[in-house]
């Protein structure tokens, strides 16, 4: 009993802290560029916005955009993947290593080569099919294989598909004479995001969050093994239904949206799970909150690395992302996580 409360007492924490950190995370973002700005201005330009002010101009049309992107996208990356990680009882279960990312950049790089000037609702919308097919590809191929769905060899077999998906992409958009075009899908653009794109994707991405929010308890029973769960009467091929399409919202907006992030979705839900415990009830809403600030001051820190340069936001999360993911590899090896 105590052990529980002390978990609600740490959720709790999380989710009353969270507006403080957003709220920093904003600030700290606006403030952060090649020009100085005061804090104040931040204030004047949401509340009497001057369109004659190139201050007023840089905040409400770049640095404000950007850090909500940032934090939207961070939590729906977290959010997927701590989804991913529950249904499939997999702990490298994640969208940047399962294809679902690279699936959605090159259906959105076919629909740039074939279909150009598609409205922004068709590339979600297109980016969401990607999504499927990402995910479609690699459990299909894991579930051909023998022991193809442990956790290891499906991380293997993601990686291959998401590297063949990528190169056809670069050799279409090659071929085409669009690879600069095509690039900033690849090497995430959430520098240049289109607030006009940021304001239609924010409803695509928060069906997905409330998706994910009401089959929380039922990921959780998911967790304990598809056995145990069919003994509780739950409707395992519904709740993999829902839990795929949540998937494919979250993981087909953020790429739509900034293009692809990766190691976001791996490393928020462990760190989520390390501080509130096992139970998805709490991992999934926790993982909105830290996966969104995570990726807000990683978008900071991008800034500062070759400043007045920036350098590519998933430079710095495969920075973080890659080392934990090794040392997920070193500690669990292979073993199915139940």
């Amino acid at each position: 009993m105590m052990v529980k409360s002390k978990r609600n007492w740490k959720v709790l924490t999380i989710l009353l802290a969270s507006p403080l950190f957003i709220v920093l995370a904003i600030v700290l973002s606006v403030l952060s560029g090649v020009k100085d700005i005061e804090a104040i201005t931040i204030w004047q330009a949401i509340t009497q916005f001057d369109a004659s002010n190139v201050d007023h101009n840089i905040i409400m049309t770049s640095r404000l955009p950007r850090v909500v992107a940032a934090l939207f996208v961070g939590a729906f990356l977290a959010v997927s993947g701590a989804v991913m990680q529950g249904i499939t009882r997999n702990y490298l279960a994640s969208p940047s290593i399962m294809g679902v990312n690279d699936g959605s950049a090159f259906v959105i790089t076919i629909a740039m080569v074939f279909f150009p000037g598609l409205p922004n609702y068709q590339m979600i919308l297109l980016s969401m099919v990607g999504s499927a097919i990402g995910a479609g590809l690699v459990f299909g191929f894991g579930s051909l294989i023998k022991n193809g769905l442990s956790p290891v060899r499906l991380a293997i077999i993601g990686t291959v598909i998401g590297t063949f998906l990528s190169s056809m992409a670069s050799a279409i958009a090659m071929y085409f004479q669009v690879s600069q075009t095509v690039s900033v899908w690849y090497n995430s653009k959430i520098h240049t995001v289109n607030p006009d794109m940021l304001m239609l994707c924010i409803p695509f991405g928060v069906v997905g969050l409330l998706i994910a929010f009401g089959i929380s308890k039922s990921v959780m029973v998911s967790s304990l093994g598809e056995d145990m769960a069919m003994s509780l009467g739950q409707k395992t091929k519904w709740v993999k239904a829902l839990s795929l399409l949540c998937v494919i919202c979250l993981t087909g907006t953020a790429v739509a949206l900034v293009g692809k992030i990766a190691f976001v979705g791996l490393i928020i839900p462990h760190i989520t799970r390390f501080i509130v415990g096992v139970d998805y009830r709490s991992i999934i809403p926790c993982s909105a909150v830290i996966g969104a600030v995570f990726l807000a001051f990683c978008d900071i820190t991008s800034r500062y690395i070759n400043f007045p340069f920036e350098t590519p936001i998933g430079v710095v999360t495969a920075f973080i992302g890659i080392p934990f993911f090794l040392y997920l590899i070193r500690t669990r090896g292979g073993e199915q996580r139940g």
